[in-house]
């Protein structure tokens, strides 16, 4: 039958690996809590789950997207095409912090994924952008409702033009093309499907606050240009919190004051805690930074065509409390980390990238494995490593898992397995000053190292 407002709908679709339901749309707050705890409880009952566990222990989402669509019962009710200037915000608000893009993400980001940003795709869409906001920021001018759509749908769209996949998919906002694409509706693909019901609750109340917080004063900052550092700082867990601090102080600054705390369990999450050590006032702390992964070209596969993906790199963050800058300095597999003040006095973090295995097919397949990663605390008065831990990305002792975790403690138990708060490097050290690179000055990249 046609669409008609005056129905409800859901829908439930088997997706490989998991099931994919689309539920109908809520008019208040308490409807929409009621909604998602209904979702979870009939989930759980049904042995179904939200969250998976890697044969290492890791704990990620199920792979599915928490997408939250916006809009009106009509086309004519929707605040987008009432409020151009609304959708100007918004893109401008998640492109000034990368936090809103990366803290809710699932495992698999960059220009390839299912919800990439639009400035991860091309260099020159920053610039564009501007451009196409600058004219929808127009705040009381009448749009026509086809003009929000042509202004954007060229802009927000992946590597290879597909409006869908993208981090603000606007392919039913207004498009001209057929009555299925004008329903006046914004989805943010962005969010992946969090283990608990209360974490997919404090998403939305976060979509919410900020969609009343650009109406009622439209944000018309200019767009940052990024560059390198978004695959470089912004993949760091420091640096999407420090960013989330801001988004929320901006918004209590307009009324809308949310605590920090409520989004705790999503930083730790997406950012766990791989260990950490000290020594003498000094603590090394660990954890688990994201890593864009990179499509790789076509190969035949199966009678067919097949293009893989080079998921052989991880990337994990070294935060450092009480450290001297004159006499400490922090090394992994032997080479310096380039380490950045955080703004707390004697606290500095960096990313470390490696590769953690080899595949058949990768970029640059001729460079070996760096794991496991030895972190040592280099002291320049001895010349010595005086504390320092390892990291494992696979059992330590050579353990070849052949199941998945079956619940949440043996996959911690795998996961504590794989650090060692231990294991410094031995004897006399010949130790460089750091050399930060120039388009990733906050990651040691060691494909690229050499001691």
């Amino acid at each position: 039958p046609p669409r008609d407002a005056r129905l409800n709908q859901f829908s439930v679709t088997p997706d490989p690996g998991v099931i994919e339901v689309n539920v109908h749309p809520a008019h208040s707050w308490r409807e929409s809590v009621d909604i998602t705890t209904g979702v979870y409880e009939e989930a759980r009952a049904c042995r179904l789950t939200s969250e998976r566990f890697a044969l290492d222990g890791q704990q990620t989402g199920t792979g599915g997207g928490n997408h939250v669509t916006l809009g009106g019962s009509t086309p004519a009710d929707s605040p987008f095409l009432r409020r151009p200037d609304l959708l100007a915000s918004l893109i401008t608000h998640w492109h000034n912090h990368p936090s809103l893009s990366y803290m809710f993400s699932g495992q698999f980001i960059g220009p390839t994924s299912q919800a990439p940003r639009a400035d991860e795709a091309r260099s020159e869409t920053t610039y564009e952008l501007q451009t196409a906001l600058r004219r929808l920021e127009r705040t009381g001018a009448p749009t026509p409702p086809w003009l929000v759509d042509r202004t954007l749908r060229h802009l927000l769209v992946d590597l290879t033009g597909n409006t869908h996949r993208a981090e603000f998919s606007i392919d039913k906002m207004f498009s001209p093309d057929s009555a299925s694409g004008r329903l006046g509706l914004l989805e943010l693909r962005g969010f992946e499907m969090p283990p608990h019901t209360r974490m997919a609750l404090a998403q939305q109340l976060l979509v919410r606050s900020l969609v009343a917080r650009a109406w009622r004063a439209p944000i018309t900052t200019p767009l940052v240009r990024w560059g390198t550092l978004l695959h470089d700082r912004w993949m760091l867990p420091e640096y999407n919190r420090l960013d989330f601090q801001d988004v929320l102080a901006d918004l209590a600054a307009h009324g809308l004051a949310m605590d920090q705390s409520w989004f705790a369990p999503h930083q730790e999450f997406r950012f766990p805690l791989l260990g950490s050590t000290s020594y003498r006032g000094i603590e090394l702390e660990l954890r688990r930074a994201l890593e864009p992964w990179h499509v790789l070209g076509e190969e035949a596969a199966g009678g067919g065509n097949a293009r893989y993906v080079d998921s052989s790199l991880e990337r994990v963050q070294v935060l450092v409390r009480g450290l001297s800058d004159s006499r400490h300095q922090v090394l992994a597999n032997g080479i310096p980390v380039p380490l950045h003040p955080t703004g707390t006095l004697g606290e500095a973090v960096a990313g470390v990238r490696f590769r953690a295995w080899q595949p058949p097919s990768c970029l640059h397949p001729d460079i070996p494995v760096h794991a496991p990663l030895v972190f040592d605390l280099f002291d320049s008065w001895t010349g010595r490593a005086v504390a320092g831990c390892t990291y494992y990305v696979a059992h330590p002792g050579g353990r070849a898992h052949e199941r998945r975790p079956v619940n949440a403690y043996a996959a911690e138990g795998r996961r504590i397995a794989r650090f060692q708060a231990q294991g410094h490097s031995p004897g006399p050290m010949t130790v460089t000053e750091a050399r930060p690179d120039a388009d990733y000055p906050h990651t040691l990249d060691l494909r690229r190292s050499r001691r």
